[in-house]
């Protein structure tokens, strides 16, 4: 039976980070890998969760299953952090995940089981294990223009225009903010007027928000989220708690079914239930205690927001170094988007041929669509990727 399984295509960013393992010189610089390193480049475990962590040891008595949901100390968390007050809390079904790719899987398969004729409208581009997803559940897809190489900008009015194509029942995937991998959000203005052909078309947004915290803020990034929730009369939100927390490793996620007619909602409920027991049964459970703990304690959360706002700064901070680095060496400002964009990603806008060039004759490594990881940067690396990105782009 084994003979019979197909080749699986290599996964590109486990392959990069492969190759840099392999790469011998002492100055390579990784730009690819999709989680948030300091200056040193080590992904550390923030302060309140290791102070929750020791919490849990102590106060922990029982091993024994939470809720098909989770816990309602974690999901009303959650809700409250990503959704605030936009919505009323008996609108709102939810069930804790996996991590954010658990949430969107199970997002798919929500939407899916509602509309067995669903397509699904994502950017272009987009989280590459967004289609992966759902080229493997067999759910139709189809992209929308969104991001203007050429300005390093978000194309809204090709976004729009390609969505006005959208059919009633059609879901539309969105990023919440800090968009992936290209770092260019829609504005305020742009988020209306989606809203409007949201409503317009009869098409329900699913939303995945991976970054809250890390591009304006924890409200601002959850502002055009909360928008939408308000202002569809459904929406599916996928939520990770990977990289706000820094607890990649214990899949922390969760997926919110928004819908305003609230005698529904008990079924829809039931239906998220029902999607973890066939799919994993319970979802982890160590990773959501460690993040309820700490939106639960003031003193925890309060100083989780402080390290998480030095994380955010810090990376902005990177973004405007490098952009002003590159202006200096490149002598224009073909990059200044950089400083711009928000979150841990940009897409340098070079190509696949320049690519290359950065990483064998200069040891930079980053994805082949020229997608960059901001957080892999530091004050030392700063001139010598702007400096090598100058000399591949001559």
């Amino acid at each position: 039976m084994f003979q019979a399984l197909p080749e699986q295509p290599a996964d590109k960013i486990l392959q990069l980070m492969q190759m840099f393992r392999e790469d011998s010189r002492s100055d390579k610089v990784d730009l690819g890998v999709g989680v948030y390193r300091n200056a040193e480049g080590v992904t550390p475990i923030m302060r309140a969760v290791k102070a929750a962590e020791r919490t849990i040891w102590e106060t922990e008595t029982t091993k024994a299953y939470t809720g098909l949901a989770g816990t309602p100390e974690y999901n009303d968390a959650m809700v409250g952090l990503v959704l605030g007050d936009a919505v009323p809390r008996d609108t709102v079904a939810s069930a804790a995940t996996p991590g954010g790719t658990g949430a969107v899987r199970l997002g798919f398969e929500l939407a899916r089981n509602a509309n067995p004729d669903v397509t699904v409208w994502y950017s272009e581009p987009t989280w590459p294990n967004h289609v992966s997803i759902l080229k493997y559940l067999g759910i139709p897809h189809r992209p929308y223009r969104y991001f203007d190489a050429a300005t390093g900008e978000v194309d809204a009015a090709g976004m729009q225009a390609d969505l006005a194509a959208a059919k009633a029942g059609d879901v539309v995937l969105l990023h919440g903010c800090c968009h992936n991998p290209t770092g260019a959000n829609l504005t305020a203005d742009d988020w209306t007027a989606v809203i409007a052909i949201l409503n317009d078309k009869g098409l329900v947004p699913m939303i995945d928000i991976a970054y809250q915290g890390f591009g304006d803020g924890l409200d601002a990034d959850a502002a055009a989220t909360r928008a939408v929730a308000a202002g569809c009369p459904e929406t599916i939100v996928a939520a990770s708690c990977s990289k706000n927390f820094g607890v990649y490793k214990e899949r922390a996620g969760i997926l919110m079914a928004i819908g305003h007619d609230t005698s529904i909602r008990g079924t829809t409920q039931g239906n998220l239930n029902a999607l973890n027991r066939m799919t994993y049964s319970f979802a982890p459970d160590h990773g959501a205690r460690l993040v309820s703990t700490v939106l639960m304690d003031a003193d925890l959360r309060a100083d989780w927001q402080a390290e998480l706002e030095a994380v955010r700064t810090g990376m902005l901070d990177l973004r405007k170094k490098l952009a002003d680095a590159l202006r200096q060496e490149t002598n224009s400002d073909r990059f200044d988007f950089l400083a711009r964009h928000r979150g841990m990603f940009s897409m340098l806008g070079i190509t696949p041929d320049e690519v290359k060039a950065l990483r064998e004759t200069h040891g930079i490594y980053v994805i082949g669509d020229s997608r960059m990881n901001v957080a892999g940067l530091n004050d030392r690396t700063v001139p010598i990727v702007a400096r090598a990105v100058a000399e591949v782009t001559r």
